[in-house]
C-alpha cells in the first residue's frame, strides 16, 4: 500500500519498538553491541559507525520521502557532500557546480577537492546550455542546487539529467532549500539528493546533519561503504532529534510558503527594496519551472537593498523578530547578510554574491508580525 507524504513521515522506518511497543524510536545511545557468537552479530549491529538502530529509522524515512530505495544519514550537510564527492570521483575528474551556491559547498572544491585533483567548472544552473558548455569528457557529476544559494536560481531538474547521462555523468540535486515535501528530485531524474537536514528536515535550529538518496541500489551500497570507512556518521541523538522534526515537516513548510508567499508581496511593492527574489514571483525567470517541479515555492526570499551594501547590513542590523544569524528552515525567522555571513567564503571568485543582497529564511510566526519587524528595519 502507498502513503501520502505526511503518513511516510510519522510512519517509515518507525514501526513500535518491539520490546516494549514505544511509539518512538529509541536512542540507541551505545558505540558497540554483544554478539551472540564470533562472527554473529545480532542483527548485523556490531559497531555504531557501521551501523545504529536510530540511525537506520532515519535513513530509511528520509528514503521514502524522497522516493530513493537507499537513505544515509551524516554528521552535516558538507559531510555528505564530501562523502558523496570521494566515492563517484577519483583525482583527475570533474564536476560541474553552480555559479550560486553555498559558500560552505564552495570551500569544499575550491580548498579541499582541488587540493586532492577534483577539478571544477561553475555554471548557471537556470542555462541548461551554460550547464552543457561547461560538461568535460572526464565530467562526472553535474552538481545544481534548485533553488539555489542565496539568488534562488532554479534549475530543470528533468533537463539537466537528461544532459547530465548523455555525458555519462550523475545528477546530484541539493534539495535543501525546497525539502522533500516541496520536491522531489529523484522522480524527475535526478541519481543522488543531498540535505542538510539542519535546515528544514530537521527544522527546529537544534541538530546539525547532512543526508544522500539515491534510487539505484548499487550506487547506494557504494555510498554506504564510503559512509563506514569515512566516519562521518549521524549520531544516535542527532538522528533522533531529526526524527522528530521531520514528522511535522509537511506543516511546517505550508507555514513557511504561506508566510514566504505574503513577505515577498509586500517586499515586492516596498521603496526602499530594489528587487525582491522569490520563485513564486511570477517576475522570477524561474516561476515556470518551479512551478512544473515544485509543490509550493519555499520559505527562502532573497532582496537587494535600495540604498546598497551599507543599507542592507542595516537592515540586517536592526531587525529584531527575525534573529540575525546564519543558517536557515528552522521555525524562527532569521536574516543574514550573505556577502559577510554564509557566502564571505566566495569573496573574490564567480560565485561571489552582491553586497546589497539580504536573505531571508522566513519562519512560522505570525506573519503580520514578521512584516511590521520588516518594515521597521527598511528605515
Amino acid at each position: 500500500m502507498s502513503h501520502g507524504f505526511e503518513t511516510l513521515a510519522i510512519h517509515a522506518g518507525q514501526d513500535p519498538e518491539a520490546r516494549t511497543g514505544a511509539v518512538i524510536p529509541p536512542i540507541y545511545q551505545t558505540s558497540t553491541y554483544a554478539q551472540d557468537a564470533v562472527g554473529a552479530p545480532r542483527q548485523g549491529y556490531e559497531y555504531s559507525r557501521s551501523g545504529n538502530p536510530t540511525r537506520d529509522a532515519l535513513q530509511e524515512c528520509l528514503a521514502a520521502l524522497e522516493g530513493g530505495r537507499v537513505g544515509l544519514a551524516f554528521a552535516s550537510g558538507l559531510a555528505a557532500e564530501d562523502t558523496l564527492l570521494r566515492a563517484v570521483c577519483r583525482p583527475g575528474d570533474h564536476v560541474v557546480i553552480p555559479d550560486d551556491a553555498y559558500g560552505g559547498t564552495y570551500r569544499l572544491f575550491a580548498r579541499v577537492a582541488e587540493r586532492w585533483g577534483l577539478t571544477y567548472s561553475p555554471a548557471k544552473v537556470s542555462d541548461v546550455d551554460a550547464v552543457r558548455a561547461a560538461i568535460r569528457p572526464d565530467t562526472k557529476i553535474v552538481w545544481v542546487e534548485t533553488p539555489t544559494n542565496p539568488l534562488l536560481g532554479i534549475a530543470d531538474i528533468a533537463t539537466l539529467a537528461g544532459v547530465a547521462h548523455d555525458a555519462g555523468a550523475l545528477l546530484a540535486v541539493d534539495n535543501t532549500f525546497a525539502s522533500p515535501y516541496l520536491q522531489q528530485p529523484l522522480a524527475h531524474g535526478a541519481d543522488v539528493v543531498v540535505h542538510s537536514t539542519t535546515k528544514y528536515v530537521g527544522g527546529h535550529s537544534d541538530v546539525v546533519g547532512g543526508a544522500l538518496v539515491v534510487a539505484d541500489t548499487a550506487l547506494g551500497d557504494e555510498l554506504r561503504y564510503h559512509q563506514n570507512a569515512m566516519g562521518a556518521i549521524n549520531g544516535p541523538f542527532d538522528a533522533w532529534l531529526t526524527l522528530r522534526g521531520i514528522k511535522t515537516l509537511g506543516v511546517r513548510m505550508d507555514r513557511h510558503c504561506d508566510n514566504a508567499e505574503r513577505i515577498a508581496a509586500f517586499l515586492d511593492g516596498h521603496a526602499k527594496v530594489a528587487q525582491v527574489i522569490y520563485p513564486g514571483l511570477p517576475s522570477h525567470p524561474g516561476h515556470e519551472v518551479a512551478a512544473k517541479q515544485m509543490r509550493r515555492f519555499g520559505g527562502m526570499i532573497s532582496f537587494r537593498a535600495a540604498g546598497g551594501e551599507e543599507h542592507a547590513v542595516q537592515i540586517c542590523n536592526r531587525a529584531r523578530l527575525f534573529v540575525l544569524a546564519e543558517s536557515l528552515g528552522g521555525v524562527e525567522s532569521l536574516i543574514e547578510h550573505p556577502g559577510r555571513m554564509t557566502h564571505a567564503s566566495a569573496a573574490g571568485s564567480p560565485l561571489e554574491v552582491p553586497g546589497d543582497l539580504v536573505r531571508l529564511s522566513v519562519g512560522i510566526e505570525t506573519v503580520d508580525d514578521l512584516l511590521a519587524d520588516l518594515e521597521q528595519a527598511l528605515g
